[in-house]
């Protein structure tokens, strides 16, 4: 495809968003930028939730995951909806009653400043890493299709996104994102719509035809009933809630928007709305998968194999639709892994710099003047950071999805067990031995599902995170005070 015509498509797109950002920047408080003056409607945040939570990798890892791993994600995803329930009628009534702007403030108030600090630091170490490994894998696929054709360097296309991206949530923050992430969600979507009637019109099938094509492929099989395997259905299933539990309710990125909403009843209805728009695209996305290596298969493209096993499958969507499904595709599938990358990228910096500036910094007491000043020291900060983590990264290759998601439950697993146990427990900890139970946890989790895998070939997958939850739950336990024993 003709790289000058992709790079009028993104200029476009981004004045489209900045065009956006001025009209969302109007009559802006001291706190649009954290908490978007609450007056959010639900039903727009629903809808642009979708994005964020998708971001480039999902857009391009799902589909190609299927040809190795079958339609196996789905009972994760079936988890994820049981977790968003969870989140609705559980954790947002807590971030309502409290009204929060950092979700982090409840560890706090249940246990004390040393369990609050070591929770808001968790979430910035794994948003940091999350938002470059997003921004990582669709700076590739710009720099494939733009930046080769215009020698510009990986390093220097990173940085124009970045920038990018602070020209139009500088100014409100939360408050533009909530706007820019609904248009972002829509051509995300758009693109695997289209992707998929170029391939049902190459195949010549017919709309049921195509349905009948996925649903008896070989790669679709949902459930897997292999106890010792990764992606077994009940270590998917449980991971799934406790990961969209621990990604999703105890996320600053994720919940600062639902908290953008008016009232606690509207916030549920965002949760819940998004909950099964996100389940219904992430479908949709496995769908592709098939469709793609079926497209593959009949017109002979050749795609890498090792041990019997698909490599560097997150190539596969990119190769296809820059290569062979024509104009329209293309420019759609450009518009679609740019806004996921943006949504991701953007809302997480958002976050990133919300939490640090009220967790750390007390930003909440300072004058106006000062309120700017740190905001914008802040999120050049941690711009910096993702650029640094990214560079660091760029030379990786594979299903960075997967990968996303062990890390998270090493990463996010000591905030789910502090949240479990301050829920669902009264017991007073020694708050000042918390952190040090948090950062042990996850070494303890990895090093046991080490033992598990090479002594008896038992792999934890994602349940990671519900081993390394209830060894912090129970060190918790260990850890309570004199006079609650």
């Amino acid at each position: 495809m003709n790289s000058t015509l992709i790079l009028i498509v993104i200029t476009s797109y981004f004045g489209l968003l900045m065009l956006i950002s001025h009209f969302a920047s109007k009559n802006r408080s001291d706190n649009s930028f954290f908490t978007g003056d609450r007056e959010s409607p639900w039903q727009l945040v629903s809808f642009g939730m979708v994005g964020a939570a998708l971001s480039g990798v999902t857009f391009v890892s799902i589909p190609g995951m299927v040809g190795n791993n079958y339609f196996y994600y789905l009972q994760f995803v079936f988890g994820n909806v049981v977790g968003y329930i969870f989140i609705t009628y559980v954790l947002i009534p807590i971030y309502y009653e409290l009204k929060l702007v950092s979700i982090y403030t409840y560890l706090e108030t249940r246990f004390g400043i040393k369990t609050y600090k070591t929770g808001s630091l968790f979430f910035l170490v794994s948003q940091s890493f999350g938002a470059a490994l997003r921004l990582l894998l669709a700076a590739k696929i710009i720099q494939y299709a733009v930046s080769d054709a215009f020698h510009v360097p990986f390093y220097l296309t990173v940085i124009i996104i970045l920038l990018l991206i602070w020209f139009y949530t500088n100014k409100s923050g939360i408050k533009t994102i909530v706007w820019t992430d609904t248009l972002q969600t829509f051509f995300l979507i758009l693109a695997a719509i289209i992707a998929i009637y170029t391939v049902k019109n190459a195949l010549n099938l017919s709309f049921t035809e195509t349905i009948s094509s996925v649903i008896h492929h070989k790669y679709f099989k949902v459930f897997d009933w292999d106890f010792n395997s990764g992606s077994n259905f009940f270590k998917q299933f449980i991971s799934g809630i406790l990961i969209a539990v621990a990604m999703m309710g105890l996320d600053q990125n994720m919940m600062q928007k639902t908290l953008t909403c008016k009232n606690k009843k509207e916030a549920q209805n965002n949760a819940l709305t998004f909950s099964l728009i996100l389940a219904v695209t992430q479908f949709l996305f496995l769908g592709l998968g098939i469709m793609l290596y079926l497209y593959a298969d009949k017109f002979g493209i050749k795609l890498e194999v090792e041990n019997g096993k698909f490599i560097n499958t997150d190539s596969l969507f990119p190769m296809l639709s820059l290569n062979y499904f024509g104009i329209i595709a293309s420019i759609s599938f450009i518009l679609g892994i740019t806004a996921a990358s943006f949504s991701s990228v953007d809302s997480a910096l958002t976050a990133l710099t919300t939490s640090f500036t009220h967790d750390f910094l007390a930003i909440q007491n300072k004058t106006s003047k000062e309120k700017k000043q740190l905001k914008n020291v802040v999120l050049f900060g941690f711009s910096v950071l993702i650029f640094i983590i990214v560079m660091s990264f760029s030379n990786s290759k594979g299903d960075i999805i997967s990968t996303i998601f062990k890390v998270a439950g090493y990463t996010y697993g000591p905030l789910l067990g502090l949240y479990l146990f301050g829920i669902f427990t009264k017991i007073k900890i020694k708050d000042t031995l918390v952190p040090y139970v948090c950062i042990l946890m996850p070494f303890v989790t990895y090093y046991l599902n080490y033992f598990l895998i090479s002594k008896f070939s038992f792999d934890l997958g994602f349940m990671n995170i519900l081993v390394n939850a209830l060894l912090t739950i129970l060190c918790l336990t260990i850890i309570k005070k004199q006079h609650e024993e």
